[in-house]
């Protein structure tokens, strides 16, 4: 069990999917620095598409979606997206090859399957597609078998479950309730569909959630045969968002539970033979992730930890993120906004962040201590810090070996909190971030 020390997890730390992170960004950034940085990539990309939209809104969720009960809006939504690909694929000409394409949301099955295979066509015809890899994420929910036969036709091999918890209690909790039998059967008909990479995301922290619970949970998802496990924390919010009004406060494990939960959930996992990805992740080491975690090669991006070597990734939809090498630009997160720009061959980036050479240089530092669990500091940088990692490095929590900062077994709890020492932006932000575990 990793040791519980409240005092050095007091201070909410981003999750950094990104340096600087999504706090830091403002409209001096914006189209023309999208227009730049497209004319300037090359070599292999990667594509996300942003579907914000769901068949229903569970109450915990953060992500910025709506009812996908409005065919009107959907139609309206998917023309912009289909203009978006044509205006970022003239720019970007023939020099790029787009090697992975990952869709996103909300919940990208919110469409149907022929406006999904329309997307591809779309993306076809406007980009140069080097065979790459596809991933979906789905809502077990309204999963159905023409989708999958949409996703075999197109060649997904990965594709991400958003699951959370078997408990049925649990689910009524939270707005998200999905029998076990819908579990199953979503299986049955990705692994038709020829995915080989089946993720699931899961939830501790839950309103009366107990180790009970999760166990079962973790023992049906096992079983079950998930390929990669992503299990988050629970962040309660609802003065942020506000739909997580619906769930009851009263009844929330406290931090020490969490703590709990969390640790036994790693022991749990790896236990059973997933490879560890930071402290929250899981992957069975015949999985991609696994491999790349094994290897030392995971990164992080707007996805989370990922096995994508990119350097660039370009961000398609409402409020889509794209990453270069020197800039963050995030899209018009109102989509009517955005169909106007593009019906103008306008790109509708509205805002982001330039990122100079200190700010990659510390985005080296965090994204190795997140996903390596080292890093190459500089004696400079390290000697400045000292006094706030003393009390990483005298609990074994972490160790200073020259210029290398290294996360120790016990400390892979405190990783974002220490990573979060290297982050000067983060000092007045704290309230718009979550707890670190």
């Amino acid at each position: 069990m990793w040791p519980y020390l409240p005092e050095l997890l007091e201070r909410p730390v981003p999750r950094y999917t990104s340096f600087p992170t999504a706090a830091e960004f403002t409209g001096a950034v914006g189209a023309a620095d999208m227009e730049q940085a497209l004319q300037a990539v090359s070599g292999n990309v990667s594509l996300y598409l942003h579907i914000p939209y769901c068949a229903q809104i569970c109450w915990y969720c953060g992500c910025n979606t709506g009812a996908a009960n409005k065919r009107d809006r959907l139609a309206v939504y998917l023309d912009s997206l289909h203009r978006e690909i044509a205006a970022v694929g003239k720019r970007l000409g023939n020099r790029v090859r787009i090697k992975r394409v990952a869709f996103g949301g909300g919940s990208p099955n919110a469409i149907s399957p022929t406006d999904f295979v329309r997307l591809i066509d779309a993306l076809t015809v406007h980009t140069h597609l080097a065979d790459p890899d596809w991933s979906v994420e789905v809502d077990p929910r309204t999963l159905t078998a023409s989708w999958c036969q949409a996703m075999a036709f197109v060649g997904v091999t990965r594709a991400s479950m958003g699951v959370q918890t078997f408990a049925p209690a649990l689910q009524a909790a939270i707005g998200r309730v999905q029998p076990d039998a819908m579990i199953v059967q979503g299986m049955e008909l990705l692994r038709a569909a020829g995915v080989s990479s089946i993720n699931f995301d899961l939830m501790y922290g839950l309103p009366g959630q107990s180790w009970t619970d999760l166990e079962a949970t973790l023992a049906r998802t096992v079983e079950l045969g998930a390929d990669r496990i992503a299990l988050f924390g629970y962040a309660h919010v609802p003065h942020l968002i506000p739909r997580q009004k619906r769930i009851a406060a009263d009844n929330l494990p406290d931090q020490t539970e969490r703590f709990a939960m969390a640790a036994r959930g790693y022991d749990y996992l790896t236990a059973r033979g997933y490879v560890p990805v930071g402290f929250d992740h899981f992957a069975r080491p015949d999985d991609p992730m696994g491999r790349a975690a094994i290897g030392k090669r995971v990164r992080r991006n707007f996805q989370g930890f990922t096995d994508d070597a990119s350097p660039s990734l370009i961000g398609l939809g409402a409020s889509s993120i794209s990453e270069f090498p020197d800039a963050l630009i995030q899209n018009e997160k109102n989509a009517g906004r955005s169909r106007m720009l593009l019906s103008q061959d306008l790109l509708p980036a509205a805002c982001g962040v330039r990122r100079s050479a200190t700010d990659r240089e510390i985005g080296a530092v965090i994204s190795g201590l997140l996903c390596q669990g080292e890093a190459r500091t500089g004696s400079v940088r390290l000697a400045l810090l000292e006094p706030a990692l003393a009390p990483f490095v005298e609990r074994g929590l972490a160790q200073v070996d020259g210029e290398v900062l290294r996360i120790l077994p016990h400390g892979l709890p405190y990783a974002r909190t220490i990573a979060a020492l290297f982050d000067p932006y983060r000092q007045d932000n704290a309230r718009r971030f979550s707890s670190a575990v």
